[in-house]
């Protein structure tokens, strides 16, 4: 005789169950992968941060790229690039944050990273000090970006966790 030890209930049930039942509700939007307000936002992963409720969006107002500090890696330029090129976007909105856990790390992660596993990521952490310049130097990649045929709309914000007020840097000249 087998006896069935109950499994424990995990969060991606929880989502799968909320899923479930935000399916039993939905109707479809009629809507394609185009925004409707041409405008690609890319932002810090940080949990805190609602941006559609922060910025006064609707579903299907905007592409939105997230990452770790919000910072316009190589892939960001890709799904910039592809939002830009095959989906109509026009603006770049980058938003990072105070209380950044990238202003916490360093470089030395990588190698602590290499140490465990074995193997060293092919990815740099971009880790930052100073939250502003770190806005300014993504404001910059993006501008110089030869793939990406719409750069003259590019803004850069830090979002206070705080507050929830946007403040916006100014670019190096």
């Amino acid at each position: 005789m087998t006896t069935s030890v109950p499994r424990t209930t995990t969060v991606t049930d929880r989502l799968v169950a909320a899923n479930r039942a935000y399916a039993a509700r939905f109707t479809d939007p009629g809507m394609d992968a185009h925004p409707v307000l041409h405008v690609a936002v890319v932002a810090c992963m940080d949990a805190r941060l609602d941006l559609h409720a922060a910025l006064g969006l609707e579903l299907g107002d905007c592409h939105t790229i997230r990452n770790a500090g919000g910072v316009v890696t190589d892939d960001t330029i890709r799904s910039l690039t592809i939002s830009q090129r095959a989906l109509g976007t026009r603006s770049v909105v980058l938003i990072h944050h105070t209380g950044c856990g990238l202003q916490t790390l360093t470089e030395d992660f990588r190698h602590e990273l290499e140490l465990e596993v074995g193997q060293r990521p092919a990815w740099a952490v971009e880790a930052f000090r100073d939250v502003d310049q770190d806005v300014r130097q993504s404001m910059q990649r993006v501008r110089t970006s030869p793939f990406l045929p719409h750069t003259d709309d590019v803004r850069g914000f830090v979002f206070d966790v705080t507050t929830g007020l946007l403040r916006e840097i100014v670019p190096n000249s």
